[in-house]
């Protein structure tokens, strides 16, 4: 972008000088007027084989040479961006930018994801997977194959400007997946100071990073090897668990899924015992745990226990039994 710019600047600005030149030489030399000076440029320059305003004086053919030799390779200069906007597509990139930064400045409680390599492509696969709105930065835009109708910003997501351009005012979140720690840990510093209430999930690739990277802001660190490790030492020691775990957690599994339910101030959950609303009995959900708005988890709950505004159900069943939960919890998407 700041290429195209430069590039359509430098020609129309050697186009400006060229011509002020031929002008000022013709006025000067041959006592032309202005419009006649500008006109005979205009003709030699474009060598359309007009004939002259008036008679050239010797010095006026000898300026003229000058203007072809210098100005003639000027146009073409111009020319050859100008073809190429047309022919590489450039000036659709240029709208296509403009409409990626409109349908940004759009988006609202959206999810900026800082990276799209292995990592990155999973977590906009599962945010896709439930109609979450967010936006990718990534600094090779040439590595995609398959781009869709995603929002993916170029740019580096270490800048305050490029998150900015993401819309990080109006973001309800950041996931941090960029390859080295030390660009994570710019990220979660740069996120934090633009919007301190952000909700900002980080990737720790070495052992040590875990903590310098909360300490920068992060609300929660991921570490892959760490939980590929546990995730492969529990399949040896607990694989029932294991294959339980994937199987309700798994992205498009119609039969079961574990989600998580927050009970909005209006909802007639509000005030009810788990018995009275008959989540379990009507629905046949189990609620696996409550997470309450100060942190604590109640997990196995009775059928006793309230629930309250405020509290997160981690809830169990299918998908269709779980959608009506999300309804009686006033859930809004």
């Amino acid at each position: 972008m700041e290429e195209l710019k430069k590039r359509l600047i430098l020609s129309a600005l050697l186009i400006t000088l060229i011509i002020g030149f031929g002008t000022a030489g013709y006025t000067i030399i041959e006592g032309w007027s202005i419009l006649d000076s500008i006109y005979m440029t205009i003709i030699t320059l474009a060598s359309v084989g007009y004939k002259e305003v008036h008679e050239l004086s010797y010095n006026g053919r000898i300026f003229t040479i000058i203007l072809i030799i210098g100005g003639v390779g000027t146009v073409l200069y111009a020319l050859n961006n100008g073809a190429k906007l047309i022919l590489e597509g450039e000036f659709k990139e240029v709208f296509g930018r403009k409409r990626l930064e409109k349908k940004i400045r759009e988006l609202k409680n959206h999810y900026i994801v800082c990276g799209y390599g292995r990592m990155g492509k999973i977590i906009c696969r599962e945010l896709r997977g439930k109609n979450i709105k967010f936006v990718v930065i990534e600094k090779k835009l040439d590595a995609f194959e398959e781009r869709g109708d995603m929002l993916i910003l170029e740019g580096d997501a270490t800048r305050d400007e490029i998150l900015r351009e993401a819309g990080i005012e109006r973001a309800k979140g950041l996931i941090s997946v960029l390859p080295t720690d030390a660009e994570n840990l710019f990220v979660v510093l740069s996120a934090r100071e633009l919007k301190p209430d952000l909700f900002i999930v980080a990737r720790a690739g070495e052992e040590g990073s875990e903590q310098k990277l909360m300490r920068a802001g992060a609300d929660r660190v991921v570490s892959p090897y760490h939980i590929g490790g546990l995730r492969i030492a529990h399949t040896v020691l607990k694989p029932a668990v294991v294959d339980f775990i994937e199987f309700a957690t798994k992205s498009g599994n119609i039969d079961l899924q574990m989600e998580e339910i927050t009970v909005q101030e209006e909802s007639k959950l509000t005030g009810l015992t788990l018995d009275e609303c008959g989540i379990g009995r009507e629905l046949g959900i189990i609620i696996v745990a409550i997470k309450k708005h100060t942190g604590d988890m109640r997990f196995n709950p009775t059928f006793r226990t309230a629930i309250k505004a405020g509290d997160t159900l981690i809830a169990l069943g299918e998908v269709s039994k779980l959608k009506i939960l999300e309804d009686m919890a006033g859930v809004k998407r």
